[in-house]
C-alpha cells in the first residue's frame, strides 16, 4: 500500500508471507479469514523456523485486529498486527482509498504492519507500518440469494450486521439483491440515542463495523419497534444479540457459547434451512390454532348441552355412538389431516384470543342450535327418542362441519375434499341400513329432520357472522 517503502526501504515478500503465516498460526480458535491464510501461508512459516512467537493476541470483534510479537531472525522484536485497515490507519491516510475500492468489489481487505510498540502497550497499533493489503474473495453459497427471496416472500425483513467494513458487506448483500445494501451504514457513526437508533435499525438493512455491544443494541432497538427479532451468529461476538434476541440461532460449528444461548443451532451450517425451519414453525403454529378451535368447540357444546339437560330434566340427547360418529367425523379424522398438512400462514400474537373468540360463541351457536331440534323433536309425541336423538345428532353434525368448513379456511382441493368426505361418510352412515342400525340412528318422517336441517343452517349463518366480524377481528 502507499506508504510501505517508509525509511527501511520494501520489504521483501518472501518475509510479509512468513509473518502472516506466523501470526495466522498463533492464534489457537482461527476464524475463517485466518484459516484462509493459514492455507495460503502456513507453509512459509513452518519453514522458517527462526521467527520465534513472544506474544500473541487473538481476533477481537471490539478492537477489529489480531496481533503476534515475534523475536525475529535478525534478533529485533516487533509487533505485527492484522486487521481492519480503517481502525489501524488515520483517517485520510492514502491506503484507505484502495481499501475503499477492493471493498466496493465486495473483497474483504485486511492491513498488515508492523511496528516496535509491544502489544502490552496502551495502543499496540501507535507507530505502525503499513506494509500489506491482504485481500480475500468472499464466496457466496449458491443458495443464499434464493434464501433471501424466499424470506422477503414471507414478508420477513433481513439485515446484514457484521464486523467488516460497511462498504465490502454493502456490495456483498448487494450482489445478493437485498432491498436496501445500497445504503449500508457504519456502526461507528449510529446515533447513542435509542429512539434515533430504532429509526435507524428500523430502515438500514446492512451494518459494518458492528462491536458485539452494538449488535446488542440493534437486536433491542428492533425490539422495541415491535418487531420480532431472529438473529444469526456463530461467535462469542454474537453471544449477546443471540441470548436477547426472540430467536436465536447458532451455527453447528460456531463456538460453544454461541450454541449455549441459542434456541437453534444449524448443524449444517447452512443459513438455507432456514426457511424450512420458519416453513415448520409456521405449520406447526398454524394447524395447532386450527386443530384447538375444532377441540374447544366441542367443549363449549358439550358443557352447555350437559347444563340444558340438567335444568330440564331431559334425557341427554346423544347415545355414546352418536358421539363417536360425530367426533370422527367432525373432529378427528379432520383435526389429524389439518395438523400434518403444511401451512405458510405467518404466526401471529393472541393464539389464545383469536381462538376463544371462535370457539366459544362457536360452541354456544352448536349447542343452542343442537338443544333446539332436540326440544322440538321432543314435542312431537308420534316420535320415539331414537328419532329425537337422531335429530339432534343430525343438526350437531351439520353445525359441527360448518365450524370445520370455516376453521378450514383458506380453501384449496384437498381441504375441500376433506369436507366433502366427511359429509359423504356421514350421509352413509344415515343411509346405509345396517350402519345406521348399528350407530343407533333413525330419522323418522320429515317434520323434525327439515327443522333440523333449518336451524342448522340458521346457525351456520350465525357462525359466518362470527367468523367475519369477531374471528377476524381477533386477527387485526
Amino acid at each position: 500500500p502507499p506508504g510501505a517503502d517508509g525509511a527501511d526501504g520494501p520489504v521483501d515478500p518472501a518475509v510479509l508471507r512468513t509473518a502472516l503465516g506466523v501470526l495466522a498460526g498463533a492464534d489457537a480458535r482461527p476464524n475463517p479469514s485466518m484459516r484462509a491464510i493459514i492455507d495460503a501461508y502456513g507453509s512459509a512459516a513452518g519453514s522458517d523456523g527462526e521467527w520465534r512467537v513472544i506474544e500473541a493476541m487473538p481476533f477481537s470483534s471490539a478492537r477489529k485486529w489480531s496481533g503476534v510479537q515475534l523475536l525475529e531472525p535478525q534478533g529485533a522484536e516487533a509487533s505485527w498486527l492484522l486487521g481492519a485497515p480503517d481502525v489501524l490507519l488515520a483517517e485520510g491516510h492514502p491506503t484507505l482509498a484502495e481499501v475503499d475500492e477492493l471493498g466496493a468489489k465486495g473483497l474483504r481487505v485486511l492491513l498488515l504492519g508492523r511496528t516496535l510498540v509491544p502489544l502490552d502497550a496502551p495502543d499496540p497499533a501507535a507507530g505502525l507500518r503499513p506494509l500489506a493489503l491482504v485481500v480475500l474473495e468472499q464466496r457466496l453459497r449458491d443458495d443464499a440469494a434464493d434464501t433471501l427471496r424466499y424470506f422477503e416472500s414471507q414478508q420477513v425483513r433481513a439485515k446484514v450486521i457484521s464486523g467488516d467494513a460497511a462498504v465490502s458487506v454493502g456490495a456483498v448483500a448487494a450482489h445478493l439483491g437485498l432491498p436496501g445494501a445500497e445504503h449500508p451504514v457504519d456502526a461507528r457513526t449510529l446515533p447513542a440515542d435509542p429512539e434515533e437508533l430504532a429509526d435507524t435499525a428500523d430502515r438500514t438493512s446492512v451494518f459494518g463495523r458492528v462491536t458485539p455491544q452494538q449488535k446488542r443494541e440493534l437486536v433491542g432497538a428492533l425490539q422495541a419497534r415491535g418487531h420480532t427479532v431472529a438473529m444469526t451468529g456463530d461467535g462469542v461476538n454474537d453471544v449477546l444479540a443471540l441470548k436477547d434476541a426472540d430467536i436465536g440461532v447458532a451455527m453447528g460449528s460456531g463456538s460453544e457459547a454461541t450454541r449455549a444461548v441459542a434456541q437453534i443451532v444449524l448443524l449444517d451450517d447452512s443459513f438455507a434451512t432456514l426457511p424450512s425451519v420458519v416453513a415448520e414453525g409456521r405449520r406447526v403454529i398454524g394447524n395447532i390454532e386450527r386443530v384447538a378451535t375444532l377441540f374447544l368447540v366441542k367443549t363449549v357444546y358439550s358443557v352447555l348441552l350437559a347444563i340444558l339437560v340438567i335444568c330440564t330434566h331431559s334425557p341427554y340427547p346423544f347415545l355414546p355412538r352418536h358421539s363417536t360418529v360425530l367426533s370422527t367425523l367432525t373432529i378427528g379424522v379432520p383435526a389429524f389431516f389439518l395438523a400434518l398438512a403444511p401451512n405458510n400462514e405467518r404466526a401471529r400474537r393472541g393464539f389464545v384470543r383469536r381462538v376463544l373468540r371462535l370457539a366459544v360463541p362457536g360452541g354456544l351457536i352448536a349447542g343452542t342450535a343442537t338443544f333446539t331440534a332436540y326440544a322440538l323433536a321432543r314435542a312431537n309425541h308420534d316420535t320415539d327418542l331414537e328419532a329425537d336423538t337422531s335429530v339432534a345428532t343430525l343438526t350437531l353434525f351439520l353445525v359441527a362441519i360448518w365450524v370445520l368448513a370455516i376453521v378450514a379456511r383458506p380453501y384449496n382441493w384437498w381441504r375441500l375434499l376433506l369436507i366433502a368426505t366427511m359429509g359423504g361418510a356421514f350421509a352413509l352412515v344415515l343411509l346405509v341400513p345396517w350402519l345406521s342400525d348399528f350407530f343407533q340412528l333413525s330419522l323418522a318422517g320429515t317434520r323434525d329432520p327439515w327443522a333440523g336441517v333449518a336451524i342448522a343452517m340458521i346457525a351456520g349463518v350465525a357462525l359466518e357472522v362470527v367468523w367475519r366480524y369477531v374471528g377476524r377481528g381477533a386477527e387485526a
